[in-house]
């Protein structure tokens, strides 16, 4: 049976506030982040992941430790409280947040070299036609 998890860590990282998606699943980490502004309200980060999650791009899985979690509330309240002073995000996240950032930087740098052929192929098209016209005496 595959598990999954999920966490947001919204922090402030000048001069905007950041969120960072973390997903877990099969012991692999995947990493979005999201650039939200000014700071934004518990309802707002709410209604962003409803209506935006399923469009996130996420980051390239990479391994990850899963640790289990214990059920035992005033455990979990300490956690989230630790995780509260905690400001930042871990280094697995930001080495997947890395690898996100590399490959969609690669896929700008082959995107604009297709279209710049693509309007370099245009201009000699136009101008061989132009020399044709020339040639047949007009």
């Amino acid at each position: 049976m595959e598990e999954q998890s999920g966490k947001l860590t919204v922090f402030f990282e000048d001069p905007f506030w950041v969120g960072v998606f973390e997903r877990i699943s099969d012991g692999k980490l995947s990493v979005c982040k999201v650039t939200f502004g000014a700071e934004p309200k518990d309802y707002e980060i709410y209604a962003f992941v409803l209506q935006n999650h399923g469009r996130l791009k996420f980051s390239p899985a990479v391994e990850a430790e899963v640790k289990k979690t214990s059920h035992n509330p005033k455990r979990i309240q300490r956690e989230i409280q630790r995780q509260v002073q905690n400001t930042g995000i871990g280094t697995k996240a930001q080495q997947a947040l890395k690898l996100q950032q590399e490959q969609m930087k690669t896929e700008r740098k082959t995107e604009s070299r297709r279209r710049r052929e693509e309007e370099k192929q245009l201009r000699f098209e136009q101008k061989q036609q132009k020399r044709k016209e020339k040639h047949r005496g007009r």
